[in-house]
Order: C-alpha cells, then structure tokens, then sequence
C-alpha cells in the first residue's frame, strides 16, 4: 500500500503522525467520497499501539511546550494560520471530496475560518489575564496553567474547522494534542499535520491517530497521562467517553446533539423568516445547529409555508464541486439509511410531507418538510442530522416557548420577530446555548459556545476555552511578606 494517495491533484499521506514522524499500521480502513462513492484510499488504522504511542510523545512534549513563552507559541500558531492559507485551495478540495459539503463554502468560508480559528487564540493568548484583587491586604493572582496532553475527538460534518476549534486554543494553552479525526473524514487532519510540522511546531506537540473510535476510544479517553478530553458528536458516545474518563476524573469538554427550534411570530418580516428556515439546509442538514423544528404562530403559519415551498423549490441539488450547488450528499450511506428511516417512520405515524420526504440517486436526500407531527413523536425529539425539517403550530409565547423547550436538548435556538421586547421576553425563557433573534449561524470566537441538557457540558471560545485547557491557579500573597527573615 502507498503511504500517499492523490485527492484532485492533492497527495495526502495516509499514515498518522506521531511524535513528528509519519507511522503506518498493520491494517487500514477505506476512505469514500459521499460525492461519487469512489474510493479515496486506504488508511492507517490504529489501535492500542498507535494510541500508546501517541500519548506518550505528547507526554514527552508537554513540558517543554508548556514552558514555551507565551509570544513564541501564538507565533507558530500565526505560521500554521499562514501555512492553512498558504495551501487553502487544496484543503478546500480535499475536505469537500472528503465530507461532501459545497466547495464553494469550505473555499469562501471555511477554510478562510480554519486559519482565523489560529490567529484568535494566538492572539487572545497574549491579552488573557485577570485583574488582581485584594483579601484583607492579600493579593489574589489568577493565572492559568498548562493542563497536559488533551485528547481531541471531532466530527465529520466540518472536519478540519471543528478540528481546529479544539486544536487552535489546547495549542495556545501550552497543551500538547492527540487528535482523532472521524473515520468517515481522516483527510485534512493529515493535511494539518504537515502544516504544523513546517510552520515549527515542535515534534510531539501534535499527534493525529486515525481508527474507529471504537477501536481507539477508549484506550484514548482512559488513558491516565491524558489530562483533558474534548469531544463534539452524539449523546451515546459522549455518555461511552464519560464513563472511560470517569476512573481518572478527566475533565471533559461535550459539544453534542441538537434539536433546536426556529421560532416565528406573526410580527415577523415573513421573508426574513423563510430565509432563516431555508438556510437550515445547508450542508445538506448536517448541522449540529441547525433549527430543525420550525415553531411558527398560527395565523400567519400558511403563508409562512407557501413561501418556503416557494424558496426551497430554488434550491440546486448536486455535485459540491458545482458553484451553482446549494446542497451536496450526505456523508455516508449508513447516515443516508438512518435519515430515510426516520422520515419513513414519521410518514406512517401520520405525519405529512409538504416537500421532499425521499431519496435521491447515490447520497442524497431531498431537501424535506414535515408537518402533522407531534410533539411527542420521534421526529421532533430525535435529532435526524439530514435535511429533514418539521413545522408546528402555536397560537400565544407561553406555548410557543413549551413547545421549544421540550425536548433534551439546548444547544441552539433561533428567533423571527419584529418586537424587540418580545425578543427580550422569550429568549430569556428558552433553553438553549446559543440564541439568534432575526438572524442565525453569526459565531464570534471570543463568544462562549456550547449546549444545555444533553446538547452538551462546558464552553468553548475565548477565555472560556482556556479555562479548560488550562489548571487555573490563585496565588494569594501575604502583605508586606518579604521583609520577615526568620
């Protein structure tokens, strides 16, 4: 087997990257484009091997690395920045044969982002500091400690940007990184590892151990010198993470489901509204964000419907390496297989499908509304991670609120209306991380992010992230101390 394959022009090293060295394994698994179902290569597979090893180079790395002033770590965190833009057009192809998602967006938006999530923290490291205060004459002084060698599992849905949303501030803390891309998208984490590698990232630092989580995540998220975990996917596997972690009392990051709603008043600018509803189709549905229940007011809920038939009917499905493509595949014929069966599902308990609710040739599903659901059906609890949306109806806040509330999750919740006070109202009730009122998906890095209920534990951005990937420290000074000799 070659240790390289060509993606579009693009050759990609197939094997993991440990302790600044390329490590092939014994066995591989197939990497396919939901694209075209072609066969992108094989991969090094790792297992507990691989993971020992992984850990213990970044073991070996850390204190140097955390010793590292902080003006010379944010500047190889500048160098990688320069590196992802320097090879963007490159990232941008391979991540979209890779994941499916529209080329245009990982050249315009993503990419562009991958580097920014660099230079952020690079940059927040050299403002972050506390204020001293004061305890009867004390002086209390915060500061924030290196935590260790952090494991950091991603998804398949953004890879290289949510990668980089973990790597990028557990770099800047002065942490070393194992990181374990999803399986169904190894491709730019390899990418990244020799960015870092020639931007002077010291060997060890970053180590990417590519496999099955089910394979290497336990031997990962057990293991003792790890002293942080960050993982963004499914409740199931959060709840597996958290028990490996448990007997070493790991600190975890947990960024995972989402069922959040798009709550639209009859106050509303109609058209405002329909495009914020369209707009959850992006990235064919795979979108941990996305409102995917539309809770619109019953009088205005018909035009409201007619109107995004309307727009949704615009939408281009295809190719992502179309500029003319609004929405691509979904990632894997598995994922295909569990979207069709939630809409199946949904369709025989009664619901109705007011456009879509049916696959398409290879990996794609058609844009889908639902109505005539109930609440307390499976389509509306259950994240589906497709393109597949649903519409209620409420007739006062008090029920437009209940209805967006109950679910288990809270990562996100999006509001149209045009009554600033009611604005204020019932984003103060509403569960949810994140709430956007007349807009969606506007994401500051200094912003703390993150879920409520089973949609996730901690907060990511700003200082947020460093009082995670740091042990914070207090150093309480006695007065006038230093002239007492004994």
């Amino acid at each position: 087997m070659s240790d390289k394959i060509v993606v579009a022009g693009v050759a990609v090293d197939t094997r993991h990257w440990i302790g600044g060295r390329r490590v092939a394994s014994s066995d591989t698994f197939t990497d396919v484009s939901p694209i075209d179902g072609r066969v992108l290569g094989e991969i090094a597979r790792g297992g507990p091997g691989e993971v020992e090893a992984a850990v213990a180079a970044a073991h070996d790395a850390f204190p140097s690395w955390a010793a590292t002033p902080r003006a010379e770590r944010a500047r190889v965190l500048h160098a990688i920045a320069d590196g992802v833009e320097k090879r963007l057009e490159e990232l941008a192809i391979v991540e979209t044969h890779d994941n499916g998602a529209l080329l245009r967006s990982h050249r315009r938006g993503v990419m562009p982002r991958v580097a920014h999530n660099f230079r952020f923290f690079a940059d927040w490291l050299s403002t972050l500091e506390h204020e001293d205060f004061e305890t009867r004459g004390h002086t209390n002084q915060v500061s924030w400690d290196p935590a260790g060698p952090s494991v950091l599992i991603t998804p398949w849905n953004a890879p290289l940007m949510l990668a980089t949303w973990k790597v990028a501030p557990a770099l800047a803390a002065g942490n070393t990184v194992i990181l374990k891309p999803a399986e169904w998208t190894p491709l730019t984490a390899s990418l990244l590892a020799d960015i870092a590698a020639e931007a002077g990232l010291p060997a060890g630092v970053l180590n990417v151990v590519q496999g099955y989580g089910s394979e290497i995540g336990d031997a990962l998220t057990s293991h003792p010198d790890v002293r942080r975990i960050s993982f963004t996917g499914s409740v199931p596997t959060a709840q597996r993470i958290a028990g490996s972690a448990a007997p070493n009392l790991t600190p975890l990051s947990l960024e995972l489901g989402g069922k959040s709603p798009l709550l639209v008043f009859a106050d509303a600018d109609l058209d405002l509204a329909v495009d914020l509803a369209v707009e959850q189709y992006d990235n064919a549905g795979q979108v941990c964000l996305a409102a995917t229940r539309f809770l619109v007011e019953e009088s205005v809920a018909e035009e409201f419907t007619r109107r995004f038939v309307e727009k949704a009917a615009t939408l281009v499905q295809g190719d992502p390496r179309d500029e003319a493509t609004d929405i691509g595949p979904n990632i894997h014929a598995r994922q295909l297989e569990k979207i069709d069966g939630f809409v199946r599902r949904a369709v025989a308990a009664g619901a109705r499908a007011v456009i879509g609710g049916h696959r398409k040739d290879g990996q794609y599903y058609a844009p889908t509304l639902l109505t005539d659901v109930a609440q307390d059906s499976e389509i509306v609890q259950e994240e589906v991670f497709g393109p597949v949306l649903t519409l209620q109806t409420f007739t006062d806040e008090d029920e437009a609120v209940r209805l967006a509330n109950d679910t288990r999750f809270g990562l996100a919740a999006t509001l149209a209306t045009g009554d600033p006070e009611r604005a204020a109202r019932v984003t103060a009730r509403l569960v949810a991380g994140t709430v956007w009122v007349n807009c969606f998906f506007v994401r500051d890095l200094q912003a703390p992010f993150g879920g409520s209920r089973q949609s996730g534990v901690g907060r990511e951005g700003g200082t947020w992230s460093f009082d995670f990937y740091c042990d914070l420290k207090n150093t309480v000074t006695a007065p006038n101390g230093w002239n007492h000799h004994g």
